[in-house]
């Protein structure tokens, strides 16, 4: 961390802890009987119980969004560049909640949580989730706090799904609706590049069918290459030609199959960091999750149909090099909108660093977003 607290950072912050007993039951025909969720919040509930944004994360995201735990870290939570005084989404005026989705390993009930029935960790045992569940989950969250309708739901990616979820299945429960790099659903591609991250982790000799926690051991190997698979993906071509090109790591060619270029490097050093902060049960959960998001299924394959009910104002951002989520699958969901009179404003953010560009400060794309958000203060009155 810096010698002192930069002026807009929210500081330190404590994650909470909510349990709830009432079952849960999930789109895979299973039940949760009960539950938890680990979640921080910025800033202050206002007397009305107005000024609420719920944050969704992404993929590998958890509830750490801003801020520090300790003194001693070194990096804050992962949107801190958007959450504090002053930022997008000024915590001076909003009540920020972001939390660890179920089936999570940062606190929230998911694989590594103990299994009531058996005394064990759940591991593989734990059922499949989807964005509906989560949405649910995180309408219980919000009642638990008093909140009866966000003043806006966000999230990128991963999140962003969330986000449009909620507009489907609890149209009177938030006023707006912020979807950024996110897509109505995946492409044939997408589902590729998921199924290889998973075969990488579940053919892992120490993968032991998910039952690894007992072994006392970590598929290292298999989430290992998932991780670096998947952040090929995150990055443009751009991004990487800029970042390394095809600089060599000793100044020349080894003739041999250990890291010769910086890239090879970069990606080993991004793969062996995330074993040591994720679980593999959960990486092979949140792929799944991805994979299965498709509102439109239940209305005929429309999405505008699916989007017909929804009452929220809408933004939807994308970015010009995100190819995993291109800026085509955005305007889908802006057509679709469109398609039913909804109110949505779209932004095409040029950027080079691929998918990532959400999590990253970008001037043009945070302007944006404390425009919209400043908008969202005068409706809530804050």
């Amino acid at each position: 961390m810096p010698n002192a607290i930069p002026a807009d950072s929210v500081g330190l912050v404590v994650p909470q802890t909510l349990r709830f007993s009432e079952p849960l039951a999930l789109d895979c025909g299973r039940t949760l009987a009960e539950y938890e969720l680990v979640y921080e919040t910025y800033g202050a509930l206002n007397a009305a119980r107005s000024n609420a944004i719920l944050v969704c994360h992404a993929l590998s995201g958890d509830h750490h969004a801003a801020g520090y735990h300790a003194p001693e870290d070194k990096k804050p939570g992962w949107w801190d560049s958007c959450i504090g005084p002053g930022k997008p989404f000024d915590t001076r005026r909003f009540f920020v909640v972001s939390l660890n989705n179920l089936g999570g390993c940062k606190g929230s009930t998911g694989p590594v949580s103990v299994n009531p029935a058996t005394g064990k960790p759940y591991g593989p045992d734990f059922p499949i989730i989807t964005v509906r569940d989560w949405v649910k989950s995180q309408a219980r969250l919000g009642a638990a706090l008093g909140i009866t309708q966000w003043a806006a739901v966000i999230g990128g990616s991963l999140g962003g799904m969330q986000a449009l979820q909620w507009a489907i299945d609890f149209p009177d429960g938030l006023r707006h609706a912020i979807a950024i790099a996110a897509a109505p659903k995946l492409s044939a591609q997408n589902i590729a590049f998921n199924e290889v991250a998973r075969q990488a982790i579940m053919s892992d000799p120490d993968f032991h069918a998910g039952h690894y926690y007992e072994h006392n051991v970590v598929p290292r190997r298999g989430l290992m290459l998932a991780r670096m698979l998947g952040h090929i993906t995150y990055l443009s071509d751009d991004a990487m030609r800029a970042k390394f090109g095809r600089e060599l790591r000793e100044g020349k060619l080894s003739f041999g199959f250990d890291v010769e270029f910086q890239v090879e490097s970069y990606l080993r050093y991004q793969g062996q960091s995330f074993v040591e902060r994720f679980d593999a049960n959960t990486y092979l959960l949140m792929t799944k999750v991805l994979d299965y998001f498709d509102p439109a299924a239940d209305f005929n394959h429309d999405l505008s149909a699916a989007l017909k009910a929804a009452t929220a104002r809408f933004f939807v951002i994308a970015f010009t090099s995100d190819w995993r989520f291109s800026p085509a699958r955005s305007r889908e969901i802006v057509r679709a909108l469109l398609d039913n009179d909804h109110e949505v404003s779209y932004a095409e953010i040029t950027s080079s660093e691929g998918h990532d560009a959400f999590l990253m400060p970008n001037a043009h794309y945070q302007t944006l977003l404390h425009t919209y958000l400043e908008r969202v203060a005068r409706e809530v009155g804050v």
